[in-house]
């Protein structure tokens, strides 16, 4: 079932996600879902924030991606907690399913080792590089109550703000179910 993605400005996606047990009501059934919500809007994470849920959960599938190492790379990150970020400074033009039609490089480190839990709560200690590690921080930091946009410069931030006010009040096209903070109905 495709969810309703929630837009910026919504406060869950400020808050910082509760770790969650396998015991969490329907836990396959929202980590299905929330891969369909992630293709039905041509995304590669979606992070549980952003369906309105502040626990610590999201999902990645890049496996369609050209660069090494991205083949078959499609997994369900429960709980995570990155031990490190290390590597060279890069920027990358990233976008996001709660911020649509706004992009805006941001530097992240490109190697990130991280703790995590599948999706049958098997323990996972790995270190990723490239596009995996950023798609990784990019939707970590979801569950931190993070937003790329905070990683941007005061006046990159003040330069977009009528845009990401518009977004707030439902007032963007997108192809896919968004929920605004401003408007009562979904789309």
């Amino acid at each position: 079932m495709k969810l309703a993605i929630v837009a910026y400005g919504d406060p869950v996606l400020k808050k910082k996600g509760a770790e969650i047990s396998k015991e969490y009501p329907e836990l396959d059934q929202l980590i299905e879902n929330m891969f369909e919500t992630m293709y039905a809007a041509n995304g590669v994470g979606l992070a549980a924030p952003q369906i309105g849920l502040p626990i610590r959960l999201f999902v990645i599938d890049i496996s369609d991606s050209d660069e090494p190492g991205c083949e078959n790379f499609k997994k369900v990150f429960i709980n995570a907690q990155i031990l490190e970020e290390s590597g060279k400074l890069w920027d990358f033009n990233e976008g996001c399913l709660s911020i649509p039609d706004v992009r805006e490089d941001v530097k992240r480190l490109d190697t990130v080792k991280i703790s995590y839990y599948d999706e049958q709560f098997n323990h996972h200690e790995d270190t990723f590089q490239g596009l995996a590690a950023r798609v990784i921080q990019h939707e970590y930091d979801h569950i931190e109550g993070k937003l790329f946009t905070d990683k941007l410069s005061p006046l990159k931030r003040a330069m977009i703000k009528s845009r990401l006010d518009a977004i707030s009040r439902g007032a963007v096209k997108v192809g896919y179910k968004m929920k605004f903070p401003s408007v009562s109905k979904k789309r």
